[in-house]
């Protein structure tokens, strides 16, 4: 079966260079409007351990889908207009959220994901147009303007699809690891090759690997981001807050990217935008030889 149509012009919009100065103004906007990184990291879904949007927007389609349902049939009018009313107070957390996500993708995933909030500006303007008539008395003009926010919110939630099945955004991009890499021990490097309290990319099975020494200690995570694939060997190394009983700080490493943080003792998430931790190896030396294994590996 060959894809829709609408598959090849929804693609288009990942190669619409003319929305770049557009999204490159509303993103300086959500910037400095969400600026507290607490906030950010709320609204990116760090303490859940998965994007917020996604959940956030359950609220208004579900309401506006039952919505529909009542309006179809008689006697429901002001259940319908109860529902319609909060789909649409609802839509602001869900584009709050939706905002600081698209914030910290690349330039052809904000270009659907402009697209897809256009639309569901759109949409909502037509669910507020739908509640002033439906104040008026005009209850058949209103049923109008709530299916026409209703399909437009619809085409709004392809895009949407397109922006995370298709081009990744706001999955884990190291999930993959623990199936390509291969069970068992392997060697790594020599340890007098890794010099200590610095950041090191190596290969092993094909896959690359960050490595930070400490003393005798070795961290060993994998290279890739799982915010957007970034090479975490490239970043900065930062000392995070000092633990309980310790004079020095946590060493984290901030992807180069989109500035994720992430402990080099455990790949735990420090502030996002990523919110899955990063595949964490487990270390040994044998003869001066660094081997990592990875645990659950296929």
């Amino acid at each position: 079966m060959k894809p829709l149509p609408a598959l090849e012009l929804v693609t288009r919009l990942e190669d619409a260079e003319w929305l770049d100065p557009l999204a490159k103004s509303v993103r300086k906007a959500v910037k400095k409007v969400i600026r507290p990184r607490w906030a950010r990291d709320i609204l990116h879904g760090v303490p859940i351990g998965h994007p917020v949007h996604p959940l956030a927007v359950q609220v208004p389609i579900g309401a506006w889908i039952s919505a529909a349902v009542l309006d179809a049939l008689p006697g429901n009018e002001k259940a319908a207009t109860l529902l319609i009313g909060v789909g649409t107070v609802s839509v602001v957390p869900s584009a709050v959220a939706g905002f600081t996500d698209w914030s910290q993708l690349h330039p052809q995933q904000q270009r659907v994901g402009l697209v897809h909030a256009g639309a569901n500006i759109a949409a909502t303007s037509l669910y507020i147009a739908s509640l002033v008539q439906r104040a008026r008395g005009s209850q058949g003009s209103g049923k109008v303007l709530a299916y026409l926010g209703l399909a437009t919110v619809s085409a709004s939630g392809f895009l949407g699809g397109h922006l995370t099945y298709r081009q990744a955004a706001g999955v884990n991009h190291s999930e993959e690891i623990p199936h390509r890499f291969p069970s068992g021990w392997h060697p790594l490097a020599p340890l007098a090759e890794l010099p200590d309290g610095t950041l090191h990319k190596r290969d092993v099975a094909g896959l690359p690997l960050l490595v930070f020494r400490e003393g005798d200690t070795l961290n060993v995570l994998s290279d890739v981001c799982s915010h957007l694939s970034g090479p975490l060997h490239e970043g900065k190394l930062k000392q995070g807050a000092p633990e309980a009983g310790s004079d020095s700080g946590e060493p984290c490493v901030v992807c180069p990217w989109h500035r994720s943080t992430f402990s080099l003792r455990t790949g735990e998430v420090q502030a996002g935008p990523a919110t899955s931790r990063q595949p964490r190896f487990e270390t040994r030396i044998t003869d001066g030889l660094v081997e990592v294994c990875l645990p659950g590996a296929d």
